[in-house]
């Protein structure tokens, strides 16, 4: 596994001016040359010495021009000279290298943020950009959004749910991003996929009825532990790439469309039955309540029989959906 070596280059500004020197000075020599020589004489050994020295001095200088290379805030290059990696410049500015200092193998810029450029969408679903890096060897370090496409998984009873997610990341080592992974950024595009899935299939999308007891995390009900947990898987897949993960979240979590009804009656049947096991509890309640309190302030007394039936009234009245219609005794209670 490689590692990422800070260096430093010397400061454009300076060799330019030298660059400069170097070019007016062959120029210099070069009209030396020719002022030298006059008629059909053949020019002196002085003269000869100026031409070979104007001429080297002229091809020095067109090779050290190679050397100028710019970079802005969050941007770095991999220097490698004859196959061996020297260094990454993270400074931003305007730089003299090596002029045989040649760029790193970079793979193509898909998700690199620029408004000027054109997206394109790929089979994978992801919107791509025109490559940004590799054609001068720089490595952007800003943060970059994954925006995945949706896609179909089971979780951990089996249940077919459609899954999508958004992550943040970054490069934080260019040597690995660039000599351990043949595209870092294609390899985040897949690795972030499987980590998906993985973790899709960890949990369960809902809480089961038999685990009230004793709570399990589901993907519905605890978003942040899931993309907590998401996060590290990224942050362990990615890390051989020299990437780190800001940030993940679930953007989509739904059940497939072929058993999305299905388990849409199922948490209706669910709400229905909570509700109406909260109504009977309310009720039992009052009615115990009614009935006590007539015992204790010698109201009446009652036989079980009828305290039965009071009881059923009720549970009626209290449990039926529709407004009760009252009846009022005129006889005896018990007629």
């Amino acid at each position: 596994m490689n590692k990422e070596k800070v260096v430093r280059v010397r400061s454009g500004w300076g060799m330019f001016g030298a660059v400069i020197v170097m070019l007016l000075l062959s120029v210099a020599l070069f009209v030396l040359f020719i002022a030298s020589v006059g008629g059909d004489e053949m020019p002196s050994v002085l003269g000869w010495v100026e031409l070979v020295v104007s001429i080297v001095v002229f091809v020095v200088a067109c090779i050290m021009f190679g050397g100028f290379f710019t970079l802005q805030p969050n941007e770095a290059r991999v220097l490698v000279l004859f196959g061996k990696y020297k260094g990454t410049v993270r400074d931003s500015g305007f730089f003299w290298g090596n002029p045989f200092y040649t760029n790193a193998s970079l793979g193509v810029d898909k998700n690199t943020e620029e408004p000027n450029e054109t997206a394109s969408q790929t089979s994978t679903g992801h919107n791509h950009k025109k490559p940004q890096e590799g054609s001068r060897g720089k490595l952007s370090l800003r943060a970059r959004t994954l925006n995945s496409e949706r896609i179909k998984v089971n979780d951990r009873h089996g249940n077919p749910i459609e899954i999508a997610m958004v992550v943040v990341w970054r490069v934080h080592d260019t040597a690995q991003a660039v000599f351990d992974v043949n595209d870092y950024q294609t390899y985040v595009d897949s690795q972030s996929e499987i980590a998906l899935r993985h973790v899709a299939s960890v949990y369960s999308y809902d809480q089961e009825e038999d685990a009230e007891i004793v709570p399990e995390i589901t993907l519905r009900g605890n978003v942040e532990d899931v993309s907590a947990a998401l996060k590290v898987e990224l942050e362990t897949r990615l890390s051989v790439a020299g990437v780190v993960v800001d940030d993940a979240r679930l953007t989509h979590l739904a059940y497939a469309t072929e058993i999305a009804q299905a388990m849409l009656r199922r948490q209706q049947a669910e709400a229905v039955i909570a509700a109406l096991k909260k109504i009977v509890e309310g009720a039992v309640g009052m009615v115990d309540m009614a009935i006590t309190s007539l015992e204790a302030k010698h109201v009446l007394e009652l036989d079980d029989e009828r305290k039965a039936a009071m009881v059923s009234n009720l549970m009626v009245v209290l449990c039926g959906e529709s407004n009760a219609q009252p009846i009022v005794n005129t006889g005896s209670l018990y007629v």
